[in-house]
């Protein structure tokens, strides 16, 4: 299992709100949802790939 790195993250109150409700809709947690947000954008925009395979390789 991939070892995970926690850090702050502010929100303005609206924001989370929006993401505290999706992610209720989805049955995560918000934390959740969050990474779900940032792999899915990391994905759209190309730049999950190589990422993919460094994680796994320093893993090891």
């Amino acid at each position: 299992m991939a070892k995970k790195k926690s850090f702050v993250l502010r929100l303005n109150e609206k924001t989370h709100q929006a993401v505290e409700k999706w992610a209720a809709d989805e049955f995560r947690s918000v934390n959740g949802q969050l990474e779900w947000i940032v792999t899915e954008a990391l994905k759209s925009s190309g730049r999950w790939k190589g990422l993919k395979e460094k994680t796994e390789e320093s893993e090891e």
